[in-house]
């Protein structure tokens, strides 16, 4: 069975062969414009889409494709993926649930370690000659929250058992199968923490959990590093909490209106700033191609996929 595939994602090019050595015909869309076009001209042949979260596939789109059958995202998150739509056109979605987690709570662990240590202000200060030295905390003893135990979530509380932290989370549900301490809100986990790292899901059910009540609770010693979606804190809370020292710092690779970045926080010195990499790595973009292949060769032959999207 010929199969086409629309691939809307532009961050994993180099892995997109192994698709093609699959058997599956590409076309590349990784433009608004090309999205468009390559949906009016093509629309007869797209069997499948390949996306991902920020980027996601709307109702009208779906609808325009009369033989789409199945959406792929690209990483954990899918939340301008318009599943109610998806549902109602009877397609399948699959996402990259774990794929790319070692790659994401790495660079979280290099985000809350540059934060905590302000290695950018030190690395500045060597190349101006200035020799500055600054007392800053250490990870040794510290809380660390995580907002979302799941396989970044739990990949970020491995790596923090190294450096001696004390873990806690929140999750839709406690989890039993872990000894961490589970906390009942987003608001009692800041309450309790030094360090707030944010790995859950983006969408309308996570929308602003850390809000400017969580940040007042995580107090004038604290600091939050997002590498989930910027949609999961209150991003004029966070701002207003930076510039009145109402938490020592934050550190994000996620934005509203990506790759736009508000010059307020550019402005900053008590932020650490990364451009959406946390799950780009060699071995996580050629993972998460495979696990699209693997999907996708399971749904064509008639097989469950390995990590389907509830619709409900």
């Amino acid at each position: 069975m010929s199969v086409t595939v629309l691939v809307l994602v532009e961050a994993v090019n180099d892995y997109l062969p192994i698709l093609e050595q699959q058997g599956y015909t590409l076309i590349l869309a990784p433009t608004p414009a090309a999205r468009a076009a390559a949906i009016a001209e093509h629309a007869e042949r797209i069997d499948a889409v390949l996306t991902r979260g920020p980027l996601g596939f709307r109702g009208d789109e779906m609808a325009a494709l009369p033989h789409l059958k199945i959406i792929c995202v690209i990483g954990a998150g899918y939340e301008h993926v318009d599943l109610a739509a998806a549902r109602a056109h009877g397609l399948v979605v699959s996402n990259g649930a774990g794929v790319n987690a070692p790659s994401v709570a790495d660079h979280a662990m290099a985000l809350l370690l540059a934060l905590v240590r302000d290695i950018p202000r030190a690395d500045a200060s060597v190349r101006r000659g200035e020799w500055a030295k600054i007392t800053r905390p250490s990870l040794q003893g510290k809380r660390l929250g995580i907002l979302g135990l799941g396989a970044v979530g739990m990949a970020i509380a491995r790596r923090a058992g190294g450096f001696d932290m004390a873990v806690s989370y929140h999750n839709r549900r406690p989890r039993q199968d872990v000894s961490y301490e589970y906390r009942e809100s987003p608001l009692a986990l800041a309450a309790g923490c030094d360090f707030l790292i944010v790995a859950t899901p983006g969408g309308a059910q996570t929308r602003s959990m850390i809000d400017a009540a969580a940040l007042q609770a995580l107090g004038p010693q604290g600091f939050v590093v997002n590498i989930a979606r910027a949609s999961v804190t209150d991003s004029a809370a966070l701002l207003q909490a930076l510039e009145q020292g109402l938490i020592a710092g934050a550190a994000l690779d996620v934005f509203d209106d990506e790759p736009q970045v508000p010059d307020a926080f550019k402005a900053l010195t008590n932020v650490v700033l990364t451009p959406h990499v946390a799950g780009l790595s060699p071995q996580a973009s050629e993972d998460t191609v495979r696990m699209v292949g693997r999907n996708l060769e399971a749904f064509f032959n008639g097989q469950p996929l390995l990590t389907p999207v509830a619709l409900d």
